[in-house]
């Protein structure tokens, strides 16, 4: 009990520190960018070595296949975008999600099928870090994570954050020792998360080969398009005709 408290009053600190470097650096300044290009590309050899051949096999299944997996991570993440729906005050958006979850993991056979799509059901993913940016908190300092990509100083407190308090899923599979009633795997958690990322490379296989080869700076190119989509989330902003990047759900 004394090391949930401490955790929180961790988590208190860092955010209290989170809104006071956000308020004076903006989302596009750089914290570390000699070391951001160089786990960038470390990232791309992960990606030509790992990644890409493993979605390019991935993409040769059978399309009912590519669309259950899809299908089945979209449902997983929507147990963390309702409590952030609820956290943002957006009561019709967390009913819509709750909703979504419990036919597609019921009638949709554990996330599979997405039957909820087709009686409305609203399935718009959220996360902590666009729940702080819907309250006005600046992305502070962008940096390159090893493996997990770019982001800035908001977003890591909000993964973290969310891994630790909000996120069932996670909640399960990395706590079930202290969750009783619950059972899960570690491995479970790390297996959704890569069939996620497969599904995502696969889906864009096109747009990554089109953003390598049309990029003069392709780590510049990469961290204006990772903020402008966070930008857009964060302001619930559709995608457009032109937006042609399939969803990486976290």
């Amino acid at each position: 009990m004394r090391f949930k408290k401490l955790q929180v009053i961790f988590s208190l600190i860092v955010l209290n520190i989170l809104l006071a470097v956000s308020a004076n650096a903006e989302a596009e300044n750089e914290c570390f960018e000699k070391v951001s290009r160089g786990i960038f590309k470390f990232n791309q050899g992960f990606d030509n070595v790992i990644l890409e051949p493993v979605a390019k096999v991935y993409n040769k299944l059978p399309e009912p296949i590519r669309n259950g997996t899809g299908n089945f991570t979209s449902n997983i993440a929507t147990l963390l975008s309702i409590p952030n729906h609820l956290l943002q005050g957006e009561l019709r958006l967390a009913g819509h999600a709750t909703g979504s979850f419990v036919v597609n993991t019921t009638i949709g056979i554990l996330g599979f099928g997405n039957p909820a799509a087709a009686l409305g059901l609203e399935n718009q993913k959220e996360d902590l870090g666009q729940t702080l940016g819907a309250y006005g908190v600046g992305g502070g300092c962008y940096f390159v994570l090893p493996i997990l990509g770019p982001t800035t100083l908001r977003d890591s407190f909000g993964m973290i954050a969310d891994n630790q308090y909000l996120d069932a899923f996670a909640r399960v599979t990395w706590h079930e020792k202290e969750i009783k009633s619950l059972s899960g795997n570690k491995l479970d958690y790390v297996g959704v998360k890569a069939a996620t990322a497969v599904d995502f490379r696969g889906d864009n296989m096109m747009n990554f080969e089109s953003l390598e080869k049309n990029s003069i700076d392709l780590y510049a190119a990469t961290k204006s398009l990772y903020l402008q989509d966070r930008t857009k989330k964060i302001k619930n902003k559709s995608s457009s005709d032109d937006d042609t990047w399939g969803e990486l759900d976290k």
